[in-house]
């Protein structure tokens, strides 16, 4: 259960990025709005998460989809540039993410 809390924090974390670049500078009100719920959705389940598990591997997993999903998302809907390279490093960040799930916990 701890795992899932950082998977969906992870998809929050995603979800603040993109609206604080639609809040253009928290100049609009509704990506401001959902920034901040996304922020605290994501926190929150991030902080629950860490009751039960390493800080390092769970943080990592969180970044890693909030930069991966973020990237994506730009990528797919906000006309961010696609190139091999971009699509070359996320892989390379869920690889470590993975890398990193798959090498223990103490708990």
């Amino acid at each position: 259960m701890p795992w899932l809390l950082v998977v969906v924090a992870g998809l929050f974390e995603t979800g603040f990025a993109v609206c604080l670049k639609l809040s253009h500078g928290f100049s609009r009100l509704w990506p401001t709005v959902a920034f901040c719920l996304f922020a605290l959705g994501s926190f929150g389940l991030l902080t629950l998460s860490l009751k039960k598990l390493d800080v390092g591997p769970a943080y990592a997993v969180w970044t890693g989809i909030g930069a991966a999903g973020t990237a994506i998302y730009g990528m797919a809907f906000l006309g961010d540039l696609v190139s091999m390279l971009k699509l070359v490093s996320i892989s390379l960040v869920i690889l470590g993410v993975i890398g990193l799930q798959i090498s223990g916990s103490s708990h």
